[in-house]
């Protein structure tokens, strides 16, 4: 694998190591090469890898890994990324589609944002209770290409989110499969401010897509926001989603936009 080219980006602060695989430069041991190239201060680092795979149906097809070596079935941010990506290296037009775990996403490029429609949210359910060391606590939980759990709070810098989320990423109630956890503040009608404990990274990140997306379907079922809403992630930088909800107050045609920045391209050695 010497010599292997990737390119380093981040949405929101979400950073990834992106891959051509194409023509199958990366072995069978995609999960071990996650695991090796994403830690932090030992290798490239980064919150997941994306490899780029030719497809029959769409533009092309992704694998994504997550820093422990987990294969996730999608990633908000992580899809921006792929898709200026694929449109930067002559993969993909402006408006183009890819195979995920979770489906084909369809995405548009202008510029540096880039705009992607995500899966049907799936399983919505609010006011779940919890037992977490004893003490009661009201969650909410979406699937939004992956499981998201949402807690609202009134002082988001004060949550506990690497303790109290690994505690709830685990929680006997979301497994096996585990969730992401969202600690969540609402501004004003189109105003969140999020937080996530991740699953796959095990910590905090700067930003996740999907979790913008389930937070602010969330507090919309909630009738505490409504489209569009601006979600600022903890990295800083502000993520828009859109939906629709329809008579019967399903949510439908939920998009994420965002900037998606490439920051470095590099050569893997031996």
């Amino acid at each position: 694998m010497k010599g292997l080219v990737f390119t380093k980006m981040h949405g929101g602060g979400n950073d990834f190591i992106l891959i051509d695989n194409r023509t199958g430069v990366v072995g069978e041991d995609a999960a071990g090469l996650a695991r090796m190239l994403c830690q932090r201060k030992f290798s490239v680092g980064a919150d997941g890898l994306i490899l780029i795979e030719p497809s029959n149906t769409t533009d092309f097809r992704w694998r994504f890994y997550n820093a422990d070596g987990s294969e996730a079935e999608m990633c908000g941010n992580g899809a921006r990324c792929a898709a200026r990506f694929a449109y930067l290296s002559g993969i993909a037009g402006p408006r183009l589609c890819f195979e995920t775990l979770a489906g084909v996403i369809h995405g548009e490029v202008t510029d540096g944002r880039v705009r992607i429609g995500l899966s049907p949210p799936q399983n919505l359910a609010c006011d779940i209770i919890i037992s977490v060391e004893g003490k009661p606590i009201r969650v909410h939980h979406v699937n939004t290409g992956v499981p998201h759990t949402i807690l609202l709070t009134d002082d988001l810098d004060t949550e506990s989110v690497r303790e109290l989320g690994r505690t709830i990423r685990f929680h006997e109630r979301f497994a096996p499969a585990g969730t992401n956890v969202n600690f969540v503040q609402v501004f004003h009608p189109h105003a969140i401010r999020i937080r996530t404990y991740e699953r796959g990274v095990e910590d905090e990140t700067l930003a996740c897509g999907t979790g913008a997306a389930a937070s602010a379907i969330v507090t919309s079922c909630l009738s505490l926001t409504k489209s569009p809403v601006s979600v600022l992630t903890q990295g800083g930088e502000e993520l828009t989603v859109y939906f629709l909800t329809g008579g019967d107050g399903r949510i439908e045609e939920v998009f994420l936009e965002g900037d998606a920045v490439c920051v470095y391209t590099g050569r893997i050695e031996e």
